[in-house]
């Protein structure tokens, strides 16, 4: 009889150890290099992600608009230093980097090649869920909210793309042209 409840309780215990493995806090798990990110999160089962997944949507719900701010403004301070980063890349480290991206890309095409057609129908209704849910949350704001939702986005897209960095040099090169047409 004790042999049989050591026997249990190991293995309740042996149960116990992913939860406590993915119920660390979020912001160890951004602490971690990208590598080991990806390494911890593939290690995972698929419902141990969706749990993380929820739980971090979770944590980002109740944050304040101040925590939200600051997020924010972690997030463009670590986007300029990657920026800074690939610029101060050389060209074979940026070539290195694109292969690694492109083999990456693969193996995220073999994963979804080697699902099955249930778990592929099953992400696919988790992703419409969540775009009906951003629907719901679109048709929830009002024409202002809309309007600077819409303002933000071109803007993080200029941003992304350079466009910002372009329209800069021609409004430069602009300033320039009517004084060199005098």
């Amino acid at each position: 009889m004790h042999k049989l409840r050591l026997i249990v309780l190991t293995s309740g215990l042996a149960l116990l150890l992913p939860v406590t493995a993915y119920a660390q806090s979020i912001s160890e798990i951004q602490d971690l290099s990208p590598e080991d990110r990806r390494a911890y999160m593939q290690s995972m089962s698929p419902d141990e992600r969706a749990a993380m997944h929820e739980k971090l949507r979770s944590e980002h719900q109740a944050l304040s608009d101040e925590e939200r701010a600051a997020l924010h403004a972690k997030r463009k301070q670590q986007k300029a230093q990657r920026r800074e980063h690939w610029a101060s890349m050389s060209d074979e480290e940026r070539a290195e980097m694109h292969a690694k991206r492109k083999q990456q890309k693969a193996q995220r095409r073999e994963q979804w090649d080697s699902m099955s057609d249930e778990e592929r129908a099953a992400l696919k209704a988790k992703r419409k869920a969540q775009k009906a849910e951003r629907r719901e949350q679109w048709d929830a704001m009002s024409d202002e909210e809309r309007a600077a939702a819409r303002a933000e986005k071109r803007a993080r897209k200029h941003e992304r793309k350079g466009h910002a960095r372009h329209r800069a040099g021609k409004k430069g090169q602009e300033s320039e042209q009517p004084d060199s047409a005098e």
